[in-house]
């Protein structure tokens, strides 16, 4: 962008043809607008203390563990805050789990004013109920919401909020290793209007599923389809946001990819075929370097088309800590799909996986690219490489409780 330095003198009283005269322009590349939230005058924020709790008087059965469907199941009871202009956030409300009323020109359904979060509750072995670094997802849900003008609130308000929430549905957690509940924090524009502008109103909600394994009977490998033809993210959009409108133009290229065999896209960027992520999953690499033969676990950069995984970043402090005193290089890096093809020719390949709240981690066995097949590392009996094993391993640990760690919150 182009930045105007004006003389220290005269400057103001100058007309305007002087003024461009004295000027001096420099061509500056920078990218320093902070966004701001919907609020400008930030009135009330959300006030944990006002809680109005409204328990169900007809609680649900509890489905058999070995029955639960991810995202099929929903609990009793549902946490909602609305929020307006004029003044801020209002009493937070638990209430019976139950269909939204919402006018046909409300802002959501028209211009996609909408962001979620991802995180879990999970249950340890003395009953208690924990959270997992739901700072991270509070974060970037706060960056989600300013990304759209929908408004921002303090973090610890509202992961006391849901921790009472979580605590409350507790129940529909099974009493075995494996076993969550799913939280899908929300916002929504809830203004009535067909006019384009930053919503006056707003709904922040969260509902729970309760969820089993990813992998019911074990690991399972996935093979990927490169995908070049389509794009999920590009420099400047929203592709490091958890925006809805980010998720369904993903669909019909999956679909694409699963009428071909494949479970899921990874998805490149540009000419040079940059690799950015597996479907909804963060991408990890593990290769040798071609130079220094050293072990090396891989993950594109964050460069504003990756989104900012919690177990992205997690995956990658547990790497730097336990893995790099093992002799392994930990990198954030731009990669090619040319780089990862040469790799398995040479040998160098050794496992990939994607990284995401569901699954923790879901290793890959191959990726269909130019009419190929690349092998990512794994033998034919494998289900899983030995770092996506370790990694998943580290993360339930803490997870649900075995080993303590500044990481897990306890409701």
């Amino acid at each position: 962008m182009l930045r105007r330095i004006l003389p220290r003198s005269g400057a103001l009283k100058t007309t305007p043809s002087r003024l461009l005269q004295g000027a001096v322009y420099q061509n500056v590349r920078q990218y320093s607008i902070k966004l701001d939230a919907a609020e400008a005058t930030k009135p009330l924020g959300i006030d944990p203390s006002r809680l109005v709790l409204q328990k169900t008087q007809t609680p649900k059965p509890l489905q058999k563990p070995e029955d639960l469907v991810f995202g099929a199941t929903f609990t009793d009871h549902m946490l909602t805050v609305e929020w307006n202009k004029t003044s801020g956030w209002l009493e937070p409300h638990i209430t019976p789990y139950q269909n939204l009323s919402l006018d046909p020109a409300t802002c959501v359904f028209h211009y996609a004013f909408e962001c979620f979060e991802g995180m879990k509750a999970y249950k340890d072995s003395k009953g208690q109920i924990r959270l997992f670094r739901p700072d991270k997802n509070m974060a970037r849900f706060n960056k989600s919401a300013a990304r759209i003008a929908l408004p921002n609130f303090e973090s610890e308000a509202l992961i006391n909020l849901v921790a009472q929430f979580a605590k409350l549905e507790s129940r529909f957690i099974p009493d075995q290793k494996g076993y969550s509940l799913y939280l899908r924090p929300t916002m929504i524009g809830t203004q009535k209007t067909l006019g384009v502008g930053p919503p006056g109103s707003a709904l922040l909600y969260v509902i729970a599923s309760p969820v089993g394994p990813y992998y019911p009977t074990g690991f399972k490998a996935v093979s990927l389809e490169a995908t070049d033809y389509a794009v999920r993210a590009w420099p400047g959009g929203v592709g490091d946001s958890k925006l809805g409108a980010n998720y369904a133009p993903c669909i019909v290229p999956q679909r694409e990819a699963m009428s071909r065999g494949f479970q899921q896209n990874l998805w490149l960027f540009g000419e040079e075929e940059y690799v950015t992520e597996v479907g909804t999953m963060n991408l990890f690499v593990a290769v040798r370097n071609k130079e220094t033969g050293q072990k090396e676990l891989l993950t594109a950069p964050l460069d504003g088309t990756i989104l900012e995984g919690v177990t992205r970043d997690s995956v990658l402090a547990l790497a730097r800590e336990r893995l790099v005193p093992e002799g392994w290089g930990v990198s954030e890096r731009k990669f090619t799909m040319r780089e990862l093809d040469e790799a398995a020719q040479e040998g160098r390949l050794i496992e990939a996986f994607g990284a995401g709240t569901a699954a923790i981690v879901s290793p890959v066995r191959a990726i269909s690219w130019k009419g190929k097949l690349v092998n990512c590392g794994l033998k034919d009996h494998e289900e899983a490489g030995e770092i996506a094993l370790r990694v998943k391993n580290w993360m339930e640990a803490i997870q649900y409780g075995d080993e303590e760690h500044e990481w897990s919150y306890v409701c």
